[in-house]
Order: structure tokens, then sequence, then C-alpha cells
């Protein structure tokens, strides 16, 4: 399989840097300090199109391929993890489940204003309801015209600004996963609030908390699919969402490494640079090379659904997988070629190291994803 990037994908990824290199490699520490990203970068990133990357042109977005999207996250979380899983929750798990899985009235209410500056969010997991999704227990009553949502949702990211959330709650209880089902609630809708903003060990700039909804009133009109659908649209949307996540995992990977390369040939050690000693320059051909494994792992799952596959559960999960372990090792081993510089706030690599943990944990664990694969393998 060929992952020859198209015109179009080279002209985002060039984009995509210069913003980088003007607004976000000079700021992401002070980010990362502050807990937030300013509003006046999140407004031009959606200028620029990253947030609508998934929206068809048709409501106003950019319609571009998950390859060229999986580029645009590699790039931004390069520079701001952050900032990366900021922009991919919004395209990957609230647009594509709009536009995936909603009907054409959900569609034409919400693309379009998430296009021209909406921001949406994403509430599955709870207390007692992470990987196993059906131990969810929000609800939403039928009320004739409308529902009444009612439950807590947990690690909710960009909830602090977002417009829009995509909540699952059972409509059913007794039906299984037949009783799920999924709602685009508003942000302003009575009945809902926020808890406080999450103190995380990395990607401290997202903005992270809990939902509260206590009797929320949501229009009939606003259930993405059929009553009942909402399994099928979590596990479906997943996909989309670990591509994002390996992108994520690939991009801090590439930023580790880098501050590695620099490092030690500049660091002297015994009158030459440490770059010298065999023992760094296996460290680093080995990053180097888990990060191209990575990014061909990434790429060839986001090649695959961009091609129309629909059964990519395993493909999308070896690359989430494979990409979020082998950040984790990168910025480990960039950490130890920095030695004790490595563990100070001064030096890059330690950000790097903290926001690559999360990476095996979101979008499902390294856990989940090794379930998932190898159920596949076993069916297959």
């Amino acid at each position: 399989m060929s992952f020859q990037l198209t015109e179009e994908a080279l002209d985002m990824r060039q984009a995509t840097r210069e913003f980088t290199e003007k607004r976000v490699y000079p700021n992401a520490e002070e980010w990362d300090a502050k807990g937030e990203i300013p509003e006046d970068v999140i407004k031009e990133a959606q200028e620029l199109g990253f947030f609508s990357v998934l929206i068809p042109e048709k409501f106003g977005g950019l319609e571009l391929e998950m390859l060229t999207y999986a580029v645009v996250i590699e790039e931004l979380s390069a520079a701001s993890a952050g900032l990366g899983i900021t922009v991919s929750v919004n395209n990957s798990l609230c647009i594509e489940a709009i536009n995936l899985f909603g009907g054409d009235a959900v569609r034409e209410k919400y693309l379009p204003k998430i296009a021209e500056g909406w921001i949406g969010a994403y509430c599955l997991s709870e207390a007692g309801a992470g990987t196993d999704i059906m131990s969810i227990g929000a609800t939403a009553v039928d009320k004739g015209d409308h529902y009444l949502l009612t439950g807590n949702k947990l690690w909710v990211t960009n909830a602090g600004f977002a417009d829009v959330f995509i909540v699952f709650a059972k409509t059913d209880p007794s039906a299984g996963r037949k009783g799920l089902s999924a709602f685009v609630v508003e942000a302003k809708s009575e009945g809902l609030s926020l808890g406080k903003k999450e103190n995380k060990l990395g990607i401290r700039c997202s903005d992270t908390r809990e939902v509260i909804l206590v009797d929320v009133k949501v229009p009939k009109e606003n259930i993405i699919g059929a009553e009942g659908d909402g399994f099928k649209t979590a596990v479906g949307i997943l996909n989309g969402g670990r591509i994002g996540v390996g992108a994520q995992a690939v991009g801090i990977g590439m930023a580790a490494l880098n501050e590695a390369l620099k490092y030690s040939q500049e660091r002297e050690q015994f009158n030459q640079p440490i770059s010298n000693f065999q023992a760094i320059q296996f460290k680093l051909a080995d990053m180097a090379t888990r990060l191209e494994a990575s990014r061909m792992l990434v790429y060839r799952a986001a090649a695959l659904k961009d091609s129309g596959e629909k059964f990519i559960h395993r493909e999308a999960s070896m690359a989430k997988l494979f990409a979020s372990q082998s950040a984790n090792y990168i910025a480990n081993e960039a950490l130890q070629i920095h030695g004790g510089y490595g563990y100070i706030k001064e030096y890059a690599v330690e950000r790097y190291f903290r926001d690559a943990r999360i990476t095996e944990i979101y979008e499902g664990t390294t856990e989940a994803q090794l379930m998932v694969i190898s159920r596949d393998l076993l069916r297959s």
C-alpha cells in the first residue's frame, strides 16, 4: 500500500507547520504551565480549518481525507499534544459522530455551526463505565417530543469551552446494546453544568472536566441515528478516534526524537559530543525505527478508512497500540539521553514524557487494543 501524500495533504502539512512554528512551539511550555490554550490561538486554528477538517464542503468544512487529517494532528501534537487532542476530539469524535451516524436533520443543524466556529466534545466515560460501554448509567427518558437526559460524564475533553456535546445514555436499560443511544446536547441547555478543570499529569493545556446532566431537555431531532444506535455509533467512531490518537502519539515521538538528536550533538562528555558514543547512537536508531513504524501503521489505518473499508477495527487498534507504546518509549529514551537535564522543566522532553503517557489510556487502553486485535484475529 502506498502512502504517497497528495498535494493537498502536503499543503496542509506546510500550513500546519507554519502555524505551529509561529504560534505553538514558542508558547507550548507556558500553556502547559498555565493549563490552558489562549482563545486567540483556538480562533486562528479554526480560521485555518484545523477544527473542520472532516466536515463535508457542503456544510462549510474542508472535507479532507483521513490520511491528511492524521498529518495535521501529527504536526499539531509535535508542537503541543494538548492542542492536538483538542482538535482531534472535535474532528474524529464530535464531527464524525454527527456526519457518519446522524440523520440529515442533525447534520444540517450542527455541522455548519461547527464549521463556523462551534466546538464539540464527547461524553462517553463515567465513574463506572470506560472500556465497558454497557455499564453506562446515564439515562434518556422519552417524553414525547423530547428526551430528558440525566447522568454524570467524566474526562470530557474540550468541556470548558464546548458548544455541543455528544452524549451517550440509555434509552432502554433492559435492551442491552440496543438500549444505548447518542444525542447532540447544546452546552447552553438548562440542567447541564460542568465540574472543575482536571489538574492532569500531561496534555495540561487541554480542557478536561466532568459534565453533569440533570433532566436536560433534548429535542427528538437531536438523536444521532435511531434510538438504540448508540453502541454502533460509539464503536464506529472509535476507529477514527484511535487513528487520531495514534497520529498524536507519532507527533509526540517525533518531537522527542528531534530534541534527543539536537541535544546529543550539543552535549559533550570526555571531550566529544555524546552522539559519538555507540550507546547513544543505538538509542537514536531504535527510536527513529519505532517512530517510522508507528507512522506507517497510522497512515495505513487512515488510508484504509479513506478507501471505504468498513471493518478496520484491527488496523486502527494496531496503529493506536504501537504508536502509543512507541511514543512512551521514545520520550523515555529522549529523557534518558538528556540525563539530569531531561528531568527539569527547562527542557521540552520533560513535557513530552508526561504527554506521551495518556496515549496508552484514552480512546481505549493498551489492554483494550490488545483485546480488539486478538478477538479479530481469532474470528478471522
